[in-house]
């Protein structure tokens, strides 16, 4: 069981990553807002790059950023159900069998849902 102190500094530790987290979304979505596809720019009406390698990198690049975004998204959801779980109570004890969550695996993995072995039950 956590005591008080602890859940505190957890609940401090999420607040921080959520801030952080919200930061990189806002960034994100500032940078693509400012983007200009080179095509746009030169006023061509064709989306067709003058060379098919240009355009393969243009797509590459949109699909990375994509999935940096998605993988912020979900962890602010990770995060803000954390913070419901410390709200309600549940927080540091597995969703699976209701036993704690070790301590350790907390402090590497604030947003930790189960203990590692259930998680490795799963697979």
């Amino acid at each position: 069981m956590l005591s008080e102190k602890q859940m505190s500094e957890f609940k401090k530790q999420l607040e921080k990553m959520k801030v952080e987290t919200e930061q990189e979304l806002n960034k994100f979505q500032n940078e693509q807002a400012d983007k200009e596809y080179p095509n746009e720019k030169d006023g061509e009406l064709s989306s067709i790059a003058d060379h098919p390698g240009d355009l393969g990198t243009s797509q590459f690049e949109k699909e990375k950023e994509y999935t940096l975004y998605e993988q912020s998204r979900e962890k602010l959801m990770e995060i803000n159900d954390a913070l419901e779980r410390i709200k309600d109570g549940s927080y540091g004890k597995s969703e699976k069998s209701g036993e704690p969550i070790p301590l350790e695996r907390l402090k590497v993995m604030p947003t930790a849902r189960m203990r590692v072995d259930e998680v490795e039950d799963q697979s």
